[in-house]
């Protein structure tokens, strides 16, 4: 072809997600900015109506392909950030349990279970009764 910009990956054909999760973060930008430049000039090509039916159907695998892209780049970073936050008291917002609002408003199981001095002396003072009954 005339193409100055010619892709490592045009040749293969879908990207796989386990040979992208072994890349740096680097290369999966920069395997992203390809694909998108690409994207943007099958979409030229899709308006001028010189593309054939084959760069129609590339869109779409093309667009896949920066998805699994993005995707990796995300899993990457959260592991990251669930790593760093290991040893921090606090967990960044976006890692911690969804849940329901009301769930994550509610008493710890810690909180809920602590008694007030009061309670604690009238459990001492009237322990709960033990019948033995006849059999």
């Amino acid at each position: 072809s005339s193409r100055s910009f010619e892709c490592p990956h045009e040749k293969m054909g879908k990207i796989k997600a386990h040979e992208l999760r072994e890349k740096k973060n680097s290369d999966l930008l920069q395997q992203l900015d390809s694909f998108r430049t690409e994207l943007s000039q099958l979409r030229v090509s899709k308006v001028s109506g010189q593309g054939g039916p084959s760069k129609l159907s590339k869109i779409k695998v093309i667009r896949k392909s920066i998805a699994r892209v993005l995707t990796v780049y995300n899993e990457k970073r959260r592991n990251a950030l669930k790593k760093a936050s290991l040893k921090s008291k606090f967990i960044p917002l976006d890692l911690r349990k969804k849940q329901t609002r009301a769930m994550r408003r509610a008493l710890s199981t810690y909180w809920a279970n602590k008694k007030t001095v009061k309670q604690q002396k009238k459990d001492a003072y009237y322990p709960l009764r033990k019948y033995a009954l006849k059999a």
